[in-house]
Formats: C-alpha cells, structure tokens, sequence
C-alpha cells in the first residue's frame, strides 16, 4: 500500500497562503485544513450572539469579534477561527499583525454535525491551553440546546446546560445575559422524523 506524505507547512507559508486564499483554512501543527461553510442557521446564531453581546459592550472595556477574526494558539501550534470571542480589556495581537489574537477570556462556538464532537472534545482541550481562557459555549444550531463551561479553578470547569425557549444565558465571566428566544431567532429546525410504526403479523401465516 503506498502512503502519501503530507506536506509540513510552516506557520508563514500558512500566513501568506491564507492572505491569497478565497476561502478560510485552519492551521493545526504543520497542516492547512479548509473551513466548511457554515448553514443559514450556523449564521442566523452566531450573527444574533455577536450583534447583542456587540452592543451590550458598546461602553464597557471588552471587545467582541466574530468568526473573521484569526486566533493563534501558541502551545499547540494552532491558527484557528472561532465563531465568536470576547477580549478583557485590550486585544493582544501576535506579531503586531491586527488579524491575529492571542488573549480571548470566552469563546463561542456553533455546533455542526461533523465538528460537534471536535469541538466538543479536543478544541476545549486545546482552547484550554491558552491562560486567559475562562468560558466556553456550544450552542447547537438543530435544536435548543447550549452546553457553557467556564472555569472556577486550576484545572477545574462547571458545566451548565439551557434547553427550555424561556430561558436566559448569563455569562460567568462577564455581565450579560441573553434569552435563548433572541439567541435562536429566526432560526429554521429541521423537522424531526418520526420512527416507523412496526407492523404487528403475531397470528398470520
């Protein structure tokens, strides 16, 4: 069987690809990997998680960025895109370049059906990683459901979950709060599919 190396790419030959590239790749220790593109409801919720938690800090010391923003992770190698992060205080940029930060306090992440257990698992392990990282959301874009982690130790994280319409997030971290009606508005669920109805053939025959 004949195996294919990969080919290394180092961090500014990522850098300088990504500047001419049309669409957005992750970088992961040495390999580019391409960002699928996100669903209308993949949008619809991190587009209303951004607008409200943007203007609820219009005058406090945090800044908001959405999913154009890089975020470089320095102990495992990593240049990635988060759907949503919020800065304490100034943005610390890597290498001065403003495209990159390195200091976010939460991140916000939409789950999809093939990065759900990714992002679930092994980015919280790797956002972890990063010192000023202190809260975690998964909010899933198929049905009511946002899983929040944030930490109360070394090494130490809580988990809550919100599933019911009428209830609200409020941030461990920072001042806010937003009710899951605004945070899902407008967005579409699939409908559920019903399971078969067995057919009973006791007696015939």
């Amino acid at each position: 069987m004949q195996i294919t190396k990969q080919r290394y790419y180092t961090p500014e030959e990522y850098l300088e690809l990504e500047e001419a590239a049309e669409y957005k790749s992750e970088y992961i220790d040495g390999q580019i990997i391409p960002i699928a593109g996100g669903t209308a409801n993949h949008n619809r919720i991190a587009g209303n998680f951004y607008a409200v938690l943007n203007f609820a800090f219009r005058q406090q010391e945090y800044e908001v960025f959405n999913s154009d923003m890089r975020l470089w992770i320095h102990q495992k190698h990593i240049y990635t895109y988060p759907d949503v992060t919020v800065i304490a205080g100034e943005p610390e940029f890597f290498h001065n370049r403003t495209d990159i930060i390195t200091n976010p306090q939460l991140i916000v992440e939409v789950l999809s059906k093939s990065t759900k257990n990714y992002d679930r698992e092994d980015q919280f392990q790797v956002y972890r990683t990063i010192s000023t990282f202190q809260e975690y959301l998964l909010i899933d874009q198929t049905r009511i459901h946002v899983e929040q982690f944030s930490k109360i130790g070394k090494k130490q994280w809580t988990l809550r979950e919100y599933d019911e319409e009428d209830e609200a997030i409020a941030l461990v971290t920072v001042q806010f709060e937003i009710s899951l009606q605004d945070l899902y508005n407008k967005v579409k669920f699939e409908p559920v599919e019903a399971e078969p109805e067995s057919t009973d053939v006791e007696g015939l025959g």
